[in-house]
């Protein structure tokens, strides 16, 4: 099958034909850029360097640069001149701007240098193969010679450049360093200038880290050049989680993107007015509680029902402008005494005149209480009296016995209980202990002969009787 050119096609690759420019027309008019920024380096520092080649490198090109370190591999950001002509490059004054707000004098910035050319293949393969060996070989080398001077720092990595001339010691340590035997040691293996850099934990995370838990690139090794420390203020006033795993990054500190907003949210909480602080609301004045940052939404509680409102930081009004609830009407306006004391005390009771639960419990705990309590008070009367009876004054000498001593003998024996009496005090206990149990019949006055009916009365009815018994014996 035969292909035929169609005349639409012929006309529109004619240049008098067409209003816009196809990609190769246009990138054929561009001129080659006169300064290009690059990043370089294992830390990724900044620098904007002139070039006066020929090519036209885009965003992304490996180049070959001339720093103040030596000879590197760089990778083209972008273009600060007028005729770069591509949409991503950026004035000087925007990029100076950007600096500034990025840490000012602390970003790593140079412009002492020069681009030398675009990086060949050749260029490239040198490169790598320069890596690999000092990420391997030349790194345990060096850990072995620090470790036999008697050094316990942590090297981290060692950098070297293409050139060759230059060589960085990355190394962590908590204290000050004294390398005035181990730098020339290395100096006359590498044949190159070293040069020991000390990092923190932050600094090692953007040597050796990869990925952060959000599943981007950390932060460090991305983009950020100045690492600034993170405070737990920060998680607090964005109410993050304060679980230290959760909040942690690659490095063990706290994460640095804590820090992108906390402007924001300072200047977000100053317009939100503090915890118990007085406020005015559309239904009465209240005290405030809580607040949300982000939706700006204070929880008031409300003074005259205290009820729960939310109310935007927009609507809040002063106390003395806020309008006033109206009072609530006296229920026992109008009413008497008795009225007001009914209806009260009629508060807490069921329809059918009982109390309510707990008060029904209540009175049987009590009701309880005094039941047990009722027998150890008879209890200790009755010991208090039997006291007192056993301990009682002696009849004085010449005065005759009592005549309600129990026991007492018709014919003038010694009454048993008597002072004198021999064993009359242990008769007296044993009576009194068994109930009125071997009380005297009256007859022959010998004790120990309890009357049939003495068992039917207690303890208290049987000294009654032996009263009465003792008296009767009297009268005969």
């Amino acid at each position: 099958m035969s292909i035929f050119p169609l005349p639409i096609f012929e006309r529109d690759e004619d240049p008098a034909h067409r209003d816009a420019m196809t990609d190769a027309e246009i990138y054929a008019r561009l001129k080659a850029p006169t300064s290009i920024v690059v990043k370089f380096g294992s830390i990724k520092l900044i620098g904007e360097y002139p070039y006066d080649g020929s090519a036209k490198p885009g965003c992304g090109s490996r180049l070959v640069v001339k720093t103040h370190r030596g000879t590197e591999v760089a990778e083209m950001l972008t273009t600060t001149c007028p005729n770069s002509g591509c949409s991503k490059s950026i004035s000087r004054r925007e990029m100076l701007e950007y600096v500034e707000n990025s840490g000012g004098k602390e970003y790593p910035f140079h412009t002492n240098g020069r681009v030398l050319r675009v990086a060949t293949i050749e260029d490239l393969n040198a490169w790598s193969a320069r890596r690999e060996r000092f990420g391997r070989e030349e790194l345990d080398a060096v850990r072995a010679e620090a470790k036999s001077m008697g050094f316990t720092m942590k090297i981290v990595e060692v950098e070297p450049v293409l050139g060759g001339e230059h060589v960085t010691v990355h190394y962590l340590s908590e204290e000050r360093v004294d390398f005035r035997e181990l730098v020339p040691a290395l100096a006359r293996r590498f044949g190159a200038r070293v040069e020991m850099h000390q990092i923190g934990a932050r600094d090692e995370a953007r040597l050796v880290a990869d990925y952060e838990k959000c599943g981007q690139h950390c932060c460090c090794k991305n983009f950020l050049k100045v690492l600034k420390p993170v405070s737990m203020k920060s998680a607090k006033t964005q109410k993050a989680s304060l679980d230290p795993l959760k909040i942690s990054g690659r490095c063990g500190r706290l994460m640095c993107c804590l820090r992108y907003e906390d402007e924001t949210y300072e200047e977000l909480k100053k317009r939100l007015p503090k915890n118990k602080s007085r406020v005015g609301t559309s239904e009465g004045p209240g005290t405030v509680i809580d607040s949300k940052i982000l939706v700006q939404l204070v929880l008031v509680r409300l003074d005259h029902n205290g009820e729960d409102i939310a109310v935007p930081v927009e609507e809040l009004l002063p106390v003395d402008a806020c309008p006033q609830p109206a009072a609530q009407p006296d229920p026992f306006r109008g009413l008497g005494r008795r009225d007001v004391a009914r209806r009260t005390g009629a508060q807490g009771r069921t329809n059918d005149g009982r109390g309510s639960k707990d008060a029904q419990q209540q009175g049987f705990k009590d009701a309880a209480k005094a039941a047990d309590a009722q027998p150890k008070a008879r209890a200790e009367g009755e010991r208090t009296s039997q006291a007192s009876a056993s301990t009682g004054a002696p009849a004085s000498p010449g005065t005759p016995a009592s005549p309600k001593a129990p026991g007492a003998a018709a014919g003038g024996d010694a009454t048993p209980g008597a002072p004198g009496a021999p064993g009359s005090g242990k008769k007296r206990r044993r009576r009194r202990g068994r109930g009125g149990k071997g009380r005297g019949s009256g007859n022959g006055g010998t004790p120990g002969n309890s009357a049939p009916h003495s068992d039917l009365h207690s303890p208290r009815e049987s000294e009654g009787g032996d009263a009465g018994g003792a008296d009767a014996d009297a009268d005969d």
